[in-house]
C-alpha cells in the first residue's frame, strides 16, 4: 500500500527509462501576479526536466481562489482535455500547487492521464537522488507524511462510501486500517530518523574544535561546484535541481587556517512544509555552523527571490543571525546579459564596484562576485573566508595563542 511517486512509469529495473510528456498547469490567484506564476512555471519546468519529463504546453487560468473540486475551472479543465485527446504522447499533467486527494482523483477522472502537483514531483526527485539510509528515510518519511491526508481521494479501493446495495460497512474501516498504518510507518521512520540524528550528532562532537562553514543556498546555483574548488574533493555536481542531497563535510585548509566545510541541499520556492520537517536532521549541519556561505546565482532574473526563500528557510532552522558572507556566483553570465560590449574595462569595474555596495547595503553581510566554473574570484574568496574563519576562532578562543 504506497503512492506511486515515481513520475517515470518505467522505473522496473531491467526496462529502459522513457521520457514522459507532460502539460503544466498554473494558477493566479490571491495576491500573485500572471508574472509571477510564469516565472513558477519556469522552474516546474526545470523540476520534471530533472525528473525525467518534457514539457509540451502550459496553462495559466486567473481565479479568485481555487476550484474546490478540479482546481482549476471546468471550461479550463475541458480545453486541456481536448488538448491531450489530440497528442496521444502527453501522459501527465503537473500542476504548480499542492492538490488534496479528492482534486487529484476528479481530474484524473477527467483527463484520463497521470496527475503531478508541485509536491509529489519534488518528492519523485528527492526519492531518485537518496543515496544513503538517511536521506532515504528522510524521504520515505515525507512520502508518506504527503500522503496521510491525501488517503481518501488516492486509493481506488477505498471507493466503497456510496450508498446503496453492497456500498456500506467495511469501506470506512478500510480507511482507518490505512490510516493507522501510515501513522504507524511514520512513527517507526521518526525512530529510525532520532537514532541516525544522534549518531550524526556524535559525529560532529567529534570533529574536535574546528571552525565549520556551511555551504547554503538555492538549489542549482553551484555550491557543489563551488565545494569541489575550494575543498579539491570530487563532490557530485550536475546542472539539475536537488544534487545533492545528503550533506558533504570536507576538512579545508586556508593559508594553514584548518576548518570543516559542509554542502548542503538546496532550498527552493514552494518547498514542501513536510518535507523541510523531514530533512531537518540533514541541515542540522547548517544550524550547528558558525559561517554560512550564502551561495547566489546572480545571473539568474529572479536571484533576489532565491535569496528571500533561502532566509525564510534559514529562519525556519533558526539559523539567521550567524556570519555570513554573500557568494554572488556565474558573475561570467551576469556580464554577459547585462554589460554593454563597448564598455572599457574600467567603466566595468566601476560598474561592479557599485553594484557590490549596494548589495552590501541590502543585505547587510560581506559580498563577492566569483565564477566558480571558471575559478574567477576564487583567491579573493578564500582571503575572505579565512579572515571570517580566523575571527571565529578569535571569539571562541580568545585566550589561545595560534600560529597561523
Amino acid at each position: 500500500m504506497q503512492k506511486d511517486f515515481n513520475v517515470s512509469s518505467k522505473q522496473a529495473s531491467g526496462l529502459k527509462e522513457e521520457t514522459e510528456y507532460a502539460i503544466l498547469v498554473g494558477l493566479v490567484h490571491g495576491m500573485q501576479t500572471e508574472e509571477q506564476v510564469t516565472e513558477y512555471l519556469n522552474e516546474l519546468e526545470f523540476l520534471a526536466l530533472t525528473a525525467g519529463a518534457e514539457s509540451v504546453k502550459r496553462y495559466i487560468q486567473r481565479l479568485p481562489t481555487p476550484n474546490a473540486r478540479t482546481f482549476i475551472g471546468s471550461g479550463k479543465v475541458e480545453e486541456i482535455k481536448k488538448y491531450i485527446d489530440n497528442h496521444e504522447n502527453v501522459n501527465m499533467v503537473i500542476f504548480d500547487d499542492d492538490l488534496s486527494g479528492k482534486q487529484v482523483s476528479s481530474l484524473e477522472a477527467e483527463l484520463k492521464v497521470k496527475i503531478v502537483d508541485r509536491s509529489s514531483l519534488i518528492l519523485d526527485i528527492f526519492a531518485r537522488r537518496a543515496q544513503t539510509a538517511q536521506a532515504k528515510t528522510q524521504v520515505e518519511l515525507a512520502q508518506l507524511q504527503y500522503l496521510l491526508p491525501r488517503l481518501r481521494g488516492l486509493w481506488t479501493h477505498l471507493e466503497r462510501q456510496r450508498g446503496g446495495i453492497g456500498m456500506r460497512g467495511p469501506g470506512e474501516k478500510e480507511i482507518e486500517t490505512d490510516r493507522r498504518i501510515v501513522r504507524d510507518k511514520i512513527s517507526i521512520l521518526k525512530k529510525q530518523l532520532e537514532k541516525i540524528d544522534k549518531q550524526a550528532t556524535t559525529q560532529r562532537k567529534t570533529r574536535g574544535e574546528l571552525i565549520r562553514v556551511s555551504l547554503v543556498g538555492y538549489t542549482n546555483v553551484g555550491k557543489s561546484t563551488l565545494m569541489n574548488v575550494l575543498s579539491k574533493s570530487e563532490v557530485f555536481a550536475e546542472n539539475k535541481l536537488f544534487a545533492t542531497l545528503d550533506t558533504t563535510v570536507r576538512k579545508v585548509v586556508l593559508d594553514s587556517v584548518p576548518f570543516l566545510l559542509s554542502d548542503t541541499v538546496g532550498f527552493i520556492r514552494k518547498l514542501p512544509h513536510h518535507l523541510v520537517e523531514s530533512f531537518k536532521s540533514t541541515l542540522d549541519e547548517v544550524r550547528e555552523s558558525d559561517i554560512l556561505l550564502h551561495v547566489v546565482d546572480v545571473g539568474h532574473p529572479h536571484y533576489e527571490d532565491h535569496i528571500a526563500s533561502v532566509n525564510e528557510t534559514l529562519t525556519e532552522l533558526n539559523a539567521i543571525g550567524k556570519p555570513t558572507l554573500m557568494v554572488f556566483n556565474k558573475f561570467d553570465l551576469y556580464r554577459e546579459k547585462n554589460f554593454d560590449d563597448l564598455l572599457d574595462s574600467g567603466v566595468k569595474k566601476e560598474i561592479e564596484r557599485e553594484l557590490l555596495s549596494n548589495l552590501r547595503n541590502q543585505y547587510g553581510h560581506e559580498c563577492i562576485f566569483i565564477s566558480a566554473a571558471n575559478r574567477e574570484g576564487i583567491d579573493q574568496l578564500r582571503e575572505m573566508m579565512v579572515t571570517m574563519v580566523k575571527r571565529e576562532y578569535q571569539i571562541r578562543y580568545p585566550h589561545e595563542v595560534r600560529n597561523w
